[in-house]
C-alpha cells in the first residue's frame, strides 16, 4: 500500500494506493465544515499515513476531528 500526496488549487491533496489500483483520493481536509485542502503537503502525508494504517488494520478509514487535532494538522 502506498501513499502519495500531489497540490490542488489550494493545497495539497493526497491518495492511498493498492497494488496500483487508487482506493482514497483525498483532496480537501475530511470533518470539517470548510472545503479546504491541506495546507501542507506535510499534513496530506500525516493524515495519508493514519489512513493507511487503519486500512491494514481493517478498520474503517474515516477520520475524527480529534485525530486531526492529534496530528496537529492545520485546520
Amino acid at each position: 500500500m502506498t501513499s502519495t500526496t500531489f497540490k490542488t488549487n489550494s493545497g495539497w491533496g493526497y491518495t492511498i494506493a493498492y497494488k496500483e489500483k487508487i482506493l482514497i483520493k483525498q483532496t480537501i481536509i475530511p470533518v470539517i465544515s470548510e472545503s479546504k485542502s491541506f495546507a501542507t503537503e506535510s499534513d496530506a502525508l500525516k493524515v495519508a499515513d493514519l489512513v493507511k494504517e487503519k486500512l491494514k488494520n481493517n478498520l474503517s478509514p474515516t477520520v475524527t476531528k480529534n485525530e486531526l487535532i492529534l496530528l496537529k494538522i492545520k485546520l
